[in-house]
């Protein structure tokens, strides 16, 4: 077993060295932009490699094989995997356990070393890093950035996080005692990201689990493997033990259901649809022969994301906050705003300007760092080329409602808006997840956050608005995990916007934020009697409920 070892290359961080959010790459400054360009020419020399399964340290070769496509040009080969299958739960199991055992103990200063310098060597690497992200999920040059950034945020704040949680006190020391409260890991955990932000949550749900102390099976999604494997050959690189990550690209049903229900399965971290959250809760949930506890289920599910555009608010302000966040992404985060919720008094001005403003964007190739690019499989095309017919007949079509047509077949979506929808229409509450955004009209502020609140979600949530009054109500009654007052509601950063929402989009989880580790570990209560305690101290504590 590989073990770790600390070296002077490491950077010293402790619980009180101060976190700050990697800064973004500025691609107007030519020498970015050739450092990018020449990263994309380099890893797209990689494509078409094959990559296998890691379990304990092994590597293993399955007959059938899952096969990463570029949604810009689906005939690009991006990598090939293997497909983990139900057999394969348990051995992923065992070599987790194995491992367990004695990663449970190593100290936590070298665990949360191993996340830094895993950050240092991202940060290196970081135009690496965007062009895969660019070629296998579409993502423009600023977005992967984001992703890579927001990746070495989650390592560097949860190692801090972890320091801090190691140095954890009861609230007081009893006469007589000595009081600890220490903060130990699970055991065994299913990490299974989403492929939107395949490199962010991916890494810190894993990072987040084996700081702790856990191990890990990492299921990653079937449509961006590619960025999962380079990640963990990053973590070998920096001596992580065989078995705390292992590796297993399969899909849900077989292998990913036989990983949820095992017995030994201590908890699910997941991120993806609400049908699948929810599935793997009810999973989770059900006692299996031999299993000892009660699974913990860390879920971010989908969203039905709303802003709100008051009537006296900056318009040009609120019209660019809503674009940026209803097309960043092509529409493909569970943050992005899909419903723009306008005052009346201005609803005309608004339709007619956020019209103009969204002729504007340009489609196309995400490798020349075009605004948007493709939706991210051929079934996601579809089911989004379907909402949009059922919205042109839920409502008046301002921009899009067509697909792009491109030599190299890629799937391609025209940013789409639809006016005069009707608050319970099915674009208005079903999450879409692409390039659609649905106006709904108000009439008044008391309507405007009924309407945000009338979906079974409640993620993210933002308001335009420059009046005191209306900015405090909507603190206080939009019911929403991440609320953002002037300004866009996507883009959480690490440390400052937790993560996670409400009701049917997930558990609340709060990623990137100073409870998230509480979620990947449990509290042990330990007292020592010391020296002699007085009569009365003894019967003090006789007396005691607990």
């Amino acid at each position: 077993m590989a073990t770790l070892e600390l070296t002077p290359s490491i950077p010293v961080r402790t619980a009180q060295t101060p976190f700050t959010n990697e800064p973004f790459i500025d691609f107007a400054d030519p020498e970015n932009k050739r450092a990018m360009q020449a990263a994309l020419l380099d890893v797209e020399s990689h494509l078409n490699h094959e990559y296998d399964l890691i379990i304990g340290g092994r590597r293993l070769k399955t007959k059938e094989k899952i096969v990463s496509t570029n949604p810009a040009r689906p005939s690009q080969v991006i990598g090939i995997h293997q497909r983990a299958e139900a057999e394969h739960a348990e051995e992923a199991i065992q070599a987790a356990q194995a491992a367990f055992a004695t990663w449970s103990r190593t100290p936590l200063a070298e665990r949360a070393a191993l996340l830094f310098r895993a950050a240092d060597l991202i940060r290196e690497r970081k135009f690496e890093f965007c062009a895969w992200l660019t070629l296998e999920v579409g993502k423009n040059w600023a977005e992967a950035d984001a992703d890579v950034g927001e990746t070495i945020d989650f390592l560097e704040f949860y190692g801090r996080e972890a320091l801090r949680l190691d140095q954890a006190t009861t609230p007081i020391q009893f006469p007589g005692e000595r009081n600890q409260l220490r903060y130990i890991p699970l055991g065994i955990g299913a990490v299974i990201p989403p492929w939107n932000f395949p490199f962010a949550i991916m890494a810190g749900m894993t990072a987040a689990s084996i700081v702790c102390g856990n191990t890990v099976i990492l299921k990653p999604s079937v449509d961006a493997p590619t960025i999962a494997a380079r990640f963990m050959s990053l973590l070998e690189e920096v001596g992580l033990p065989d078995g705390v990550v292992n590796l297993c690209v399969g899909e849900g049903p077989g292998f990913g259901s036989e990983v949820v229900a095992h017995p030994q399965t201590r908890f699910i971290a997941f991120t993806g649809s609400k049908a699948v959250g929810l599935e793997i809760h009810e999973r989770a949930a059900k006692t299996q022969p031999g299993q000892v506890f009660i699974k913990r289920t860390i879920l971010e599910m989908g969203g039905k994301d709303s802003i709100i555009v008051d009537g006296d608010c900056d318009v040009d302000a609120a019209i660019e906050g809503v674009v940026a966040s209803a097309f960043g992404f092509n529409g493909q985060k569970c943050s992005a705003c899909s419903r723009a919720i306008v005052d009346a008094a201005i609803y005309d001005i608004f339709c007619d300007r956020l019209q103009a403003r969204v002729a504007t964007i340009k489609t196309g190739d995400p490798a020349e760092n075009v605004y948007t690019g493709p939706v991210i499989s051929e079934r996601s095309y579809k089911k989004v080329l379907g909402y949009i017919e059922i919205g042109k007949s839920e409502g008046r079509l301002l921009n899009g409602g067509h697909a792009i047509e491109t030599p190299d077949g890629g799937y391609y979506i025209a940013p789409t808006v639809i006016a005069d929808v009707a608050p319970t229409a099915r674009i208005a509450q079903e999450e879409i997840f692409g390039p659609v955004l649905a106006v709904i009209k108000s009439t008044s502020f008391d309507e405007a956050l009924a309407i945000a609140n009338n979906t079974e979600y409640g993620l993210t949530g933002a308001i335009y608005s420059s009046s005191r009054e209306k900015l405090d109500r909507a603190r206080e009654e939009f019911h929403v995990g991440n609320l953002y007052l002037n300004r866009k509601c996507t883009g959480a950063m690490v440390g400052a916007h937790p993560f996670g929402g409400f009701n049917m989009s997930g558990t609340d989880s709060k990623a990137g934020g100073p409870d998230y580790l509480l979620l990947f570990t449990q509290a042990k209560s330990i007292a020592e009697k010391v020296g002699m305690a007085s009569p009365a101290q003894e019967k003090q504590s006789d007396l005691m409920g607990m």
